[in-house]
């Protein structure tokens, strides 16, 4: 018995630089009670995978077209030789025609807005992938929400479940915190960081004691913010953020756009950060207990972390109570993705 995951090709299964969706997927599988059974596709150019039931699918990469018939076609190579009882195919909708013609077990995972995507789209586009899937998952409610925008009720049915992202929780001790507000994330209008460092500026002029810590790049937009409180790692390993989340008392994910999902909150309360989020996507399914942002202004970021500064008790209480109700763990996790797979392998 077999399954298969087939990963994006630019999805980089690699301590060095790892995606979100690479760090998901290592977690629940190290947890699975398939583990032994599990093969991950993917292609990824540093030496260093994340783990060993890894396999690297090389091929011929175009510059000018579009690699995915090359990609699809090395994978198809694999399950020839060995047929796959399932196939896990993660945040491509474009791979499911293809992949359908030898092998009729799929399951399609969304981490991203299917509106947005490739081949999900059109109303047409997301009725063939349900016919063609045994069952199709998202990483939250409202990514759901989008692929269900003009589709008949009558389809909806327990082949959509919502399966969110997991991660550690983390051990901490809430005395070792330190007065410091970090940001994690690309350094970039849709993420907010624009409006987190005019806010920050305001707030580290005023509250002398406090320092910031932003981790993160963005070479395609210059927004510079300098303060002698205000220190700016940029890109950062797994593992070093993650002390950074440790530490910090405050968390802020104040994005524009709709975060499918929201890795940053979801990290940042597995920490026991007293956690600050906007009202966007599925940022609220990440931190259910976050201080929430209504309206995306630099005055309301600014007053969100002013409440937390000037009332300490309330601080605590917030993270308290985030660190507490925090189960989004990657064994809970991994146990509700194994009983789907014990369906659709039992009936096949």
């Amino acid at each position: 018995m077999k399954i298969s995951i087939i990963l994006p090709y630019k999805e980089n299964f690699s301590p060095e630089y790892p995606g979100a969706v690479s760090l998901f997927l290592n977690d629940v599988t190290k947890l699975s009670k398939y583990k032994k059974n599990i093969i991950i596709y993917g292609k990824t150019s540093f030496k260093k995978k994340l783990s060993s039931n890894y396999v690297n699918i090389d091929f011929k990469k175009f510059f000018f077209k579009s690699n995915t018939n090359s990609y699809i076609k090395k994978f198809l190579e694999y399950e020839i030789k060995s047929k796959s009882s399932l196939i896990e195919i993660h945040n491509r909708p474009d791979y499911i025609d293809r992949i359908y013609k030898f092998n009729k077990n799929l399951v399609l995972y969304f981490h991203n807005n299917p509106l947005e995507m490739k081949s999900s789209k059109s109303v047409s586009d997301r009725i063939n992938i349900f016919n063609k899937c045994q069952k199709i998952i998202f990483n939250s409610k409202w990514t759901l929400s989008k692929f269900k925008e003009g589709i008949s009720k009558n389809l909806l049915t327990t082949k959509l479940e919502v399966i969110n992202q997991s991660t550690s929780k983390k051990m901490i001790n809430f005395k070792e915190k330190r007065k410091i507000i970090l940001f994690v994330g690309r350094l970039n209008k849709s993420k907010g960081y624009d409006i987190f460092g005019k806010a920050i500026i305001n707030i580290l002029d005023n509250y002398p004691d406090w320092k910031a810590i932003v981790i993160g790049d963005e070479p395609r937009e210059k927004l510079i913010f300098k303060h002698k409180n205000l220190k700016i790692l940029g890109f950062q390993k797994y593992n070093s953020v993650t002390r950074w989340f440790i530490k910090s008392d405050i968390s802020v994910v104040c994005s524009r756009w709709n975060e499918p999902f929201g890795r940053t909150a979801l990290e940042a309360s597995s920490a026991g950060c007293a956690v600050i989020i906007s009202n966007r996507g599925g940022l609220k399914e990440a931190s259910p207990e976050a201080l929430k942002i209504k309206k995306l202004t630099v005055k309301n970021v600014e007053n969100s972390i002013k409440k937390l500064i000037q009332n300490e008790k309330f601080k605590k209480l917030l993270q308290k109570k985030i660190y507490k109700n925090f189960y989004l763990t990657n064994n809970y996790i991994s146990k509700i993705i194994d009983i789907y797979r014990d369906n659709i392998i039992s009936n096949n």
